[in-house]
């Protein structure tokens, strides 16, 4: 196989798509001749065959890159398994359904701007629909027929549609990344692109806005939270000249300051006792990240780790970079003790619920509750009636 051509076609994909690098560079290939051209698996393997590299103009092959990892990347192989289970589908005409599905969601904006369109790309218009639709939309709208025939070929492999292919190395093999490994990839790609907005295709954006940040009553109820707390009364006020005074037309020619509010204090308190996994550990990181954006910006976040016994409060600067202590017992008694000198406005606590709670209000307090099955039984103790708790998952 020509691993030069291919690799410097991978260079170019990321030249024309920076915030792409990330998931680009994270890909394993692998030389596969029962692959047709590219195809991805779920472990972010891609599977390739030197025939096709040999037959495709380098700018195209740049351009079947950023298809192949945008299927990994928007999670359609998760997705196609979903809508499967809900849908009773099975057979392979299916999953060839769910790739057609899955290319009319990407490329409907993914080229231009430096990637030419593949030959024999689908896109929306040729089956006669609408672009800017997700996956499960277009599902809705067509079936196999004349209109797909000339698609029959298709194969991206089972990270398109998630069924398993004959070549797959599957979860054992090697050069796989753990489901970890590939969310942490995500992230680095999301924050990419919402670094750079104006120069991401539009499908681009809305991925970036809801992989990680899905809409949630858990975000509109802090939301509700930190409005409660900019708006009521009390220190932090401070004077501007910025705006005029409501009081100014009282006196004329005297220019009187404004009052201006300080964006609240929120102080989250991240429960990481024995009980809590690292997968929710992992969720409450990403929750921290839109706190901040809810609460203003990061400088007025801070980040208190507790179990038994709480850590140090660490201002928010990148949610990836805090550090969780604990793995002990729980006593979210001490987190709120340290939560209180920072002297926010708002209290965030994520946890599973398992822990005493203090006997007064320490503040306007919002409780991030992890599902247990075991809340239903006598001996649970829920948050108390202070707290306002919506339950996360």
């Amino acid at each position: 196989m020509d691993e030069e051509k291919l690799y410097a076609a991978r260079l170019r994909a990321v030249r024309a798509r920076p915030y792409l690098a990330s998931a680009l560079f994270a890909l394993h290939v692998v030389e596969s001749a029962r692959a047709r051209t590219m195809a991805v698996d779920r472990h972010w393997r891609c599977y390739v065959a030197p025939a096709f590299v040999a037959s495709t103009p380098i700018e195209e092959l740049a351009s079947v890159w950023v298809h192949e990892v945008s299927h990994l990347l928007r999670d359609h192989h998760g997705r196609g398994d979903r809508y499967a289970a809900e849908h009773g589908l099975t057979g392979p005409g299916e999953r060839l359904r769910m790739n057609i599905a899955a290319d009319c969601e990407i490329n409907d904006d993914v080229y231009g701007d430096g990637l030419p369109v593949p030959s024999g790309a689908v896109l929306p218009t040729n089956l006669r629909m609408a672009p800017g639709q997700l996956m499960e939309d277009y599902l809705a709208l067509f079936t196999l027929g004349p209109w797909t025939d000339g698609y029959a070929w298709l194969d991206c492999g089972s990270g398109a549609d998630g069924g398993r292919r004959e070549w797959d190395l599957g979860a054992d093999g090697a050069h796989g990344l753990t489901e970890h490994e590939r969310d942490a990839v995500r992230f680095r790609v999301a924050e990419a692109i919402n670094g750079h907005p104006g120069d991401v295709p539009r499908g681009w954006r809305r991925w970036a806005e809801e992989a990680f940040h899905p809409p949630q009553p858990w975000r509109e109820l802090l939301g509700a939270a930190v409005r409660a707390a900019a708006g009521s009364s009390g220190p932090g006020g401070d004077y501007t000249y910025g705006k005029p005074a409501r009081r100014a037309t009282a006196l004329p020619g005297v220019i009187l300051p404004a009052l201006r509010r300080s964006p609240p204090r929120v102080c989250v308190v991240i429960d990481t006792s024995r009980s809590v996994s690292d997968e929710e550990l992992g969720t409450a990181l990403l929750e921290v990240t839109a706190i901040g954006r809810a609460a203003g910006g990061r400088s007025r976040v801070s980040v208190v780790s507790c179990d038994a016994a709480a850590g140090i409060a660490h201002p928010l600067c990148r949610a990836e970079g805090i550090t969780l202590i604990g793995g002990g017992g729980t006593d979210l008694r001490a987190g709120f003790a340290q939560a209180r000198r920072m002297r926010p406005d708002v209290f965030v606590v994520l946890t599973d619920g398992w822990t005493p709670w203090p006997a007064a209000p320490p503040g306007r307090t919002v409780v991030g509750l992890f599902r247990r099955r075991a809340q239903d039984d006598g001996e649970y103790c829920f948050p108390p009636d202070w707290a306002r708790t919506v339950r996360i998952g």
